[in-house]
């Protein structure tokens, strides 16, 4: 019996993939079995830009170890079609003022844009009754860059 392999993708089509998506997970390093958790993000091009909240789990693996896997995944809801991509690289905080503001503006757009429910923002430290713009104005939360990319393994089955 032959196996079948689920084709690869492109660099633009899996660039479009992270563009056009706006929830990922990622996997930290963590005590004994790897920690998921579902980010909100943004993609500027070059760089995914995640937005956490400055408690729980994965601030202590982040800082134990920024190294993580991130995955971005579509698919139709019968799975006759999908596409994902996993990063291998690492976290790392963004401690400039200006990017931390730019980035945190582009959140904003990104949760007007996708017409997202306010009860996101819990996920990012705010109250669901505050403003969206409060994510741009205040810093609740930490802004991560995934930088050193090794590996990346794109497939889709279309």
């Amino acid at each position: 019996m032959e196996i079948v392999k689920i084709p690869r993708m492109e660099k633009e089509d899996y660039d479009t993939l992270i563009s056009e998506g706006y929830v990922s997970r990622i996997a930290f390093i963590g005590d004994k079995y790897p920690y998921i958790a579902p980010f909100l993000y943004v993609f500027d091009g070059n760089f995914m830009y995640f937005l956490s909240t400055r408690y729980g789990k994965k601030i202590r693996f982040f800082r134990q170890n920024p190294h993580v896997s991130v995955e971005v995944e579509k698919y139709s809801g019968d799975l006759s079609s999908y596409t994902f991509v996993t990063l291998q690289g690492h976290l790392e905080e963004v401690e400039d003022a200006i990017e931390k503001k730019i980035i945190r503006k582009k959140f904003v757009e990104m949760i007007r844009k996708k017409h997202l429910s306010k009860n996101i923002m819990a996920a990012l430290g705010h109250m669901p009754t505050e403003p969206i713009e409060a994510i741009a104005s205040e810093e609740r939360s930490i802004v991560w860059k995934l930088t050193g990319v090794t590996d990346i393994v794109a497939l889709q089955n279309l």
